[in-house]
């Protein structure tokens, strides 16, 4: 075929779709709302995926965090009558790890309270972290103003305190927090910094309760000496229940552990829990590795954009079907053009080609307009549902290239059809 007889033909095809313009148009539909599904589904699927693994990721690939849990109701049966009970993890775990195990960078032990701290008359619920000055190396916060805790602020059990955004936000309104007195369970704490918000949720490893069993929903954080922590809160919490009054003993709610290189993540977890499982009878404890669940996030992202992307496609399937059932019903409606076509000496690759360049040019036109579409709703979604999306590229080269594999692979029956029919039967077709 010619140039010449190719851009006819071409035209020919388009001459015809614009003369049916609201049937094109409508026929189109089912290609732009398959495209655009496709497109914003996977852009909502890629959003909430990377939130996920943005999330994870905080926590650190080097780090592996090790909590404090109640251990099962069997295992503190032998010790229901007791007025006292004893789990968790100890600052004699912290030195073991610290000077046991040679890939370790870091260690952090960390006690965490559920309190209440005030503000002139202004009050709000807060999770206390008495931590250590080189926690910053561990956990994603950012120094907004002031400083964060010292070596002789350990030392000597200092009563300051870091407060990070959300808190500053609730407690101070307008006033300067540097240098204010913050009021916690009725000791005063000098506020001498402030940080970023920390999702305690992600810190935590999606814990909502803490080691004494009071459920979360807090603010936002308060930082203070892990040493200072240890002296004001003391290591035994009273419970009254059903059953009477419990105490229990948590010297730390979590260690978390840096090691030097990311391949050494697994290997260490090992040690870990050899040295844990010597060190503790009772199961009170748990290991997270931020590593392994982001491994299982990148996983899970791709079986979700596999299925959200199947889901979609139906719709370009259904899409396709469509143009097929017009383009047969348009065959037959031009019986008589194809007889006349073919008594001029068109060939059957002629009429092929006419009409599957028609359902071509429609696919790609809806494909083009979908993918328009398909990009402005991830958009209104993240503004007005505060959902992040993300539209990637291959997202839109993989719905255009789709729809114009459909219009293609429906267009090839109705186009062979046309070019079968015998031209003297088309030309006494009325």
């Amino acid at each position: 075929m010619t140039w010449y007889r190719l851009r006819q033909t071409i035209k020919l095809g388009a001459k015809s779709l614009w003369m049916h313009r609201l049937r094109s148009t409508l026929t189109a539909l089912g290609i732009i709302f398959g495209v655009c599904s496709v497109i914003a589904m996977l852009a909502i699927g890629e959003g909430a995926s990377q939130e996920a693994q943005d999330q994870i990721a905080r926590l650190g690939s080097r780090n592996v965090i090790i909590k404090t849990i109640k251990p099962p109701e069997e295992e503190r049966a032998d010790v229901q009558g007791a007025r006292l009970q004893e789990y968790g993890l100890t600052y004699a775990d912290a030195e073991q790890f610290k000077h046991t195990i040679p890939d370790i960078q870091v260690v952090v032990p960390q006690r965490r309270l559920m309190q209440e701290a005030w503000y002139l008359n202004r009050k709000v619920a807060i999770e206390v972290i008495g931590t250590i000055p080189w926690y910053t190396e561990i956990a994603p916060v950012d120094i907004r103003q002031g400083r964060f805790l010292e070596s002789a602020d350990l030392k000597y059990r200092q009563k300051v305190c870091i407060i990070d955004e959300e808190i500053f936000n609730k407690l101070f309104l307008f006033d300067d927090p540097l240098g204010a007195d913050v009021k916690i369970s009725g000791d005063f704490y000098r506020v001498i910094g402030i940080v970023s918000k920390v999702e305690s949720a992600s810190e935590n490893g999606a814990s909502e309760a803490d080691s004494s069993g009071q459920i979360g929903g807090v603010a936002g954080n308060v930082y203070i000496p892990l040493t200072t922590a240890k002296q004001r809160f003391g290591e035994i919490n009273l419970q009254i229940g059903t059953s009477g009054q419990n105490m229990e003993k948590v010297e730390l709610q979590q260690i978390t552990i840096q090691v030097k290189k990311t391949e050494h993540v697994l290997p260490t977890v090992e040690i870990l829990n050899n040295l844990l499982s010597r060190s503790h009878k009772k199961k009170d404890y748990q290991i997270v590795v931020p590593l392994e669940l982001l491994r299982q996030a990148a996983q899970t992202k791709k079986i979700f954009s596999i299925v959200l992307g199947s889901i979609a496609a139906i719709s370009l399937l259904v899409g396709g079907i469509g143009i097929m059932n017009i383009m047969l019903a348009t065959v037959s409606e031009r019986t008589r053009e194809i007889g006349i076509r073919r008594a001029l000496g068109a060939k059957r690759r002629d009429i092929i080609f006419q009409f599957l360049s028609e359902t071509v040019m429609l696919t790609m036109a809806g494909g083009l307009l979908g993918i328009v579409l398909g990009s402005l709703i991830p958009f209104l979604v993240t503004h007005f549902a505060s959902m992040p999306t993300i539209v990637t590229g291959s997202s839109l080269i993989l719905s255009f290239g789709i729809s114009a594999a459909i219009g293609v692979t429906f267009g090839i029956y109705p186009a062979y059809r046309a070019a079968h029919m015998d031209p003297i039967e088309s030309l006494r077709h009325e």
